[in-house]
């Protein structure tokens, strides 16, 4: 199972595009990670994770969110498709795959899971957390269903989204990515997309999976000051299509002057952002 495609494309290690790719990944882990911290403590929480709780981390960028469940003592693992990200996160020593396959034969099992480096280790999981991929999947539908399919019966599965567009103060600097984009291609950037009332329960529906409850939490996305705040609004990947058809040096522009409202006197920026997570159980 190869992780459902992410929308901005990953681009190849030749050149200055794959220098870029490698300062994204680093600015990820050093600027941008944190600021989701909230959420998945929130989810965490609400499912009291643990030393019992075994947590698989779909699109788990530099691994953050693994290391929190860790902590708390769970068995963690995460599929990561950007190898920058990945190799990010298996250096802070955490087991972190491209894909995971489905075949049958020696070491799948009943659905055909098998880790891709041949580990025989369990390919279900009790907690699937998809934290960043959904709002950024060419098809989300897909996603959900492969969390369902790696989750254990009994298990979980928890999906965040951005809250409704008015509550995030990030909306008018990640329209940016969309209008920068080249108009003719499908499937552009849309963070908002899933945020309406019922849109996401409708997606663990339709993958066989129960409504288990879900909250809102709040995720500033602050920073010390403007140009880290460009770097870390850049390492997202979401801007990706943008720098492809526009150029870098005109989305790091238009960044500049959508975060200006933002500034503080002490020159730090502070965006106000509510994100949203819905838990849903395995039952079949």
């Amino acid at each position: 199972m190869a992780l459902a495609q992410v929308t901005p494309q990953v681009t190849p290690l030749t050149g200055s595009s794959g220098a870029r790719a490698r300062r994204r990944a680093r600015d990820w882990a050093e600027i941008q990670e944190r600021m989701l911290v909230p959420l998945y403590q929130a989810v965490y929480d609400r499912l009291e994770v643990c030393a019992a709780t075994s947590v698989l981390g779909l699109g788990c960028r530099s691994g953050l969110a693994l290391l929190l469940a860790a902590a708390r003592g769970a068995e963690v693992a995460g599929l990561e498709p950007e190898a920058e990200l990945r190799a990010l996160a298996q250096g802070r020593e955490l087991r972190v795959l491209a894909e995971v396959w489905r075949e049958v034969g020696p070491g799948a099992d009943a659905d055909g899971n098998v880790g891709r480096d041949g580990n025989d280790g369990p390919s279900r999981h009790s907690l699937v957390t998809a934290f960043e991929h959904l709002t950024c999947t060419a098809d989300p539908q897909a996603l959900v269903h492969d969390a369902a399919r790696l989750t254990l019966r009994g298990g979980h599965v928890a999906l965040a989204t951005w809250g409704p567009e008015e509550r995030c103060q990030s909306a008018p600097v990640l329209d940016i990515a969309r209008r920068l984009a080249d108009p003719l291609r499908r499937g552009g950037y849309a963070p908002f997309a899933l945020s309406a009332p019922g849109a996401v329960e409708h997606l663990v529906a339709r993958a066989g999976l129960r409504p288990a409850g879900g909250g809102r939490v709040c995720c500033p996305y602050a920073y010390p000051d403007l140009e880290s705040a460009v770097r870390g609004l850049m390492s997202t990947g979401v801007f990706e299509p943008a720098v492809e058809f526009s150029g870098e040096r005109l989305v790091e522009k238009e960044l500049r002057e959508a975060l200006f409202p933002w500034i503080r006197e002490d020159d730090t920026v502070r965006m106000e952002n509510v994100f949203r997570y819905v838990i849903a159980e395995r039952v079949g």
